[in-house]
């Protein structure tokens, strides 16, 4: 996978994270208190500025109150 597939992916979940927690009525600090993750941390993932690790991914997951499959269902493209 090169560069530009990362960011695109990383963008895409940032989108889908952003999507959720909007959708749950959750503020950047009221998640972050949620899971024991940063606000800035949040923001930057939110806007694919920050590549995570899975079990950041299970943090956020258990700070929104969802399954964390929820938050790796979105769509994207490999590039060949």
């Amino acid at each position: 996978m090169d560069k530009n597939s990362i960011e695109l992916m990383k963008n895409a979940f940032g989108k889908n994270l952003q999507r959720i927690r909007t959708t749950k009525r959750k503020s950047l600090l009221e998640l972050s208190y949620n899971c024991s993750i940063d606000e800035s941390k949040i923001s930057k993932i939110e806007h694919g500025k920050f590549d995570i690790k899975m079990s950041t991914i299970f943090e956020l997951a258990r700070g929104l109150e969802i399954h964390p499959k929820k938050l790796l269902d979105f769509e994207f493209d490999f590039e060949d």
